[in-house]
């Protein structure tokens, strides 16, 4: 079960990582920055939970 919950939040933090890139490009920087930090936040956080 918690293999499957690692990937469901892979899959996310790699969607909203590529949401971020489209932001950049857009030379939107700092929406870019708030959103790499969401990223990061959904990859480290559940981490303390699960274990």
């Amino acid at each position: 079960m918690n293999t499957v919950i690692i990937i469901a939040l892979l899959i996310i933090a790699v969607y909203t990582f590529g949401f971020g890139i489209s932001l950049w490009k857009e030379k939107q920087k700092m929406s870019a920055f708030a959103v790499f930090f969401l990223t990061l936040t959904i990859i480290v956080l559940p981490f303390f939970s699960i274990f």
